[in-house]
C-alpha cells in the first residue's frame, strides 16, 4: 500500500482558495507540501506517491490562465490529482471541467474534484463570510473520502479518471476575456506607495516604481491588491462595482452549496 502525501498547488490571490485546499488536506493522515501559484514556478516532477491537490479560483467561468500555465511545470507520470474550484457563489461554469483537463493533460490520472464557494473576490458582500465552519468541515470529509478512494486503489490497482467523474462543463470552455478590457483597481490619494501591493500581485501589473498605477494590459482582477491594501486606497471604479453588484444581486444572492466528485 502506497505511503501517500499531499502536494498542494494553490492560486489563492485573496485566500479563501488554500483555505478550501488546507481544509481538505486536514481531512486525509498524509504529510503535506505547498507550492504557491501566485508566484513563478520552476519546473518539478511530482513524487510517486504524491497526491496533487490542485486549487483555483474561478474567473469569469474558467481558471485563470496564468494559474494553469504555473501548473503546468508540476509534471506526472500517472500519479492522482484532485481539482478543486472556488467561485463567488454564481457559478463554476468550465472551470471545474477545465482544470480536470488540464490535470490530465499534465500527466496525472484525476482521481476526484470538488467546487466550493467563497465570498465573491469583488464584491464581498456575496457570500460573505465563505468558506465557513461548515465548509471547512465538508471539505475536510472529502479529503478523508479522497484518502479513502485513493488507499482502495493502491490495493487493487484501479484508478478513476476524470472521465469517469460526472463533471460538468462545456469541452469547449467558455471564452475567456483577456487582459486589457474593462475596469481595473485603482489608487487613491491616500496611497503611500508602500508597494505590498506591487510585490504581491500575482501577475506584475503594478509597477514598483508607482505602485498608485495599474497595468491593464496584465492585471486578471484578482483582488488581492485590494484586499491587502493596508491604507485601503485600491479599489474598482465605483461604476463597475455598482453594476457588478446588481448583476451579482440577480446571479448569486442564493447561497449555493458544494459539489463533490468521487
Amino acid at each position: 500500500m502506497a505511503n501517500h502525501s499531499w502536494l498542494i498547488a494553490h492560486f489563492s490571490p485573496t485566500g479563501t482558495t488554500v483555505k478550501v485546499a488546507r481544509a481538505i488536506a486536514q481531512g486525509a493522515p498524509w504529510t503535506a507540501r505547498e507550492v504557491d501559484l501566485s508566484a513563478p514556478v520552476e519546473a518539478q516532477t511530482v513524487g510517486p506517491d504524491e497526491v496533487l491537490l490542485a486549487a483555483m479560483p474561478v474567473f469569469g467561468g474558467r481558471v485563470p490562465a496564468v494559474a494553469l500555465e504555473r501548473l503546468a511545470q508540476l509534471r506526472g507520470s500517472g500519479q492522482k490529482a484532485v481539482a478543486v474550484v472556488v467561485y463567488g457563489n454564481r457559478a463554476y461554469d468550465d472551470a471545474l471541467l477545465e482544470l480536470s483537463d488540464a490535470l490530465e493533460e499534465n500527466g496525472f490520472q484525476v482521481l476526484a474534484a470538488a467546487a466550493f464557494i467563497a465570498e465573491h473576490s469583488i464584491v464581498r458582500s456575496i457570500a460573505a463570510g465563505r468558506p465557513d465552519q461548515k465548509d471547512l468541515a465538508l471539505a475536510s470529509e472529502f479529503g478523508a473520502m479522497v484518502s479513502k478512494k485513493a488507499g482502495m486503489e493502491s490495493q487493487t490497482g484501479g484508478v478513476e479518471t476524470a472521465k469517469k467523474l460526472p463533471i460538468p462543463g462545456n469541452p469547449g470552455y467558455r471564452d475567456k476575456k483577456k487582459g486589457g478590457s474593462g475596469a481595473h483597481p485603482s489608487a487613491a490619494e491616500t496611497c503611500i506607495k508602500c508597494g505590498l501591493c506591487a510585490n504581491s500581485c500575482p501577475v506584475s501589473a503594478i509597477p514598483p516604481e508607482d505602485p498608485s498605477q495599474t497595468d491593464p494590459q496584465k492585471c486578471i482582477n484578482c483582488g488581492r491588491c485590494v484586499k491587502i491594501c493596508p491604507e485601503n486606497a485600491r479599489s474598482l471604479p465605483k461604476t463597475m462595482l455598482l453594476a457588478v453588484e446588481g448583476m451579482l444581486k440577480m446571479t448569486a444572492s442564493k447561497p449555493k452549496q458544494p459539489e463533490l466528485f468521487i
